[in-house]
């Protein structure tokens, strides 16, 4: 995958120290990545970076909205999402990622990409199952929540249900309790 330029943090002409960088993301970073779920989204990036004279130390916040459909109506909505990540990028004889939260890159390096830092970060943000608010409390008026109101199961009251019974099982229902 191409990497985008206004991720990649050239570092060897930065001092030691903190350093501040703030990333907006919309539709168009996640097209990058050929990720669909989202309908639009806005979502800011805080990363602080910290060098170091053996190592880097990064540390990502992820804030804003990501408009996506509701799984049980299918009706758009923006949902909140905010999330934080510390990477640690060491420097060593060869490429490893195999850590989470550890990068080792080669000595050689002198710049650094953070875009599938922050891709991940924004897509493990999202609940496992959108729901939209509005059904959550009740206020939402949509056609398809008619539908599986009116094709729920209904629970029947025992009263009702003992009138429904066959009264020839009255007679065996009998045995088993003149023991």
């Amino acid at each position: 995958m191409k990497q985008l330029k206004e991720f990649t943090i050239p570092f060897v002409g930065l001092k030691e120290g903190k350093h501040l960088f703030d990333y907006n993301i919309d539709q168009t970073f996640f097209d990058h990545f050929e990720y669909e779920e989202f309908n639009s989204c806005d979502i800011k990036v805080d990363l602080i970076f910290v060098k170091k004279s053996t190592l880097l130390e990064l540390n990502f916040e992820v804030s804003g909205t990501v408009n996506v459909n509701c799984d049980v109506t299918n009706e758009p909505f923006d949902l909140p999402i905010s999330n934080t990540f510390d990477l640690v990028i060491k420097f060593g004889e060869e490429y490893n990622d195999e850590h989470i939260d550890i990068l080792i890159i080669p000595h050689g390096e002198y710049e650094v990409n953070i875009q599938q830092y922050i891709y991940e970060l924004v897509v493990l943000a999202l609940p496992s199952k959108r729901i939209h608010p509005g059904v959550e409390d009740g206020t939402l008026d949509s056609e398809i929540l008619e539908k599986l109101e009116e094709l729920s199961p209904r629970i029947k009251d025992k009263k009702e249900d003992q009138e429904e019974t066959d009264p020839r099982w009255n007679t065996l229902k009998k045995l088993l309790t003149d023991k």
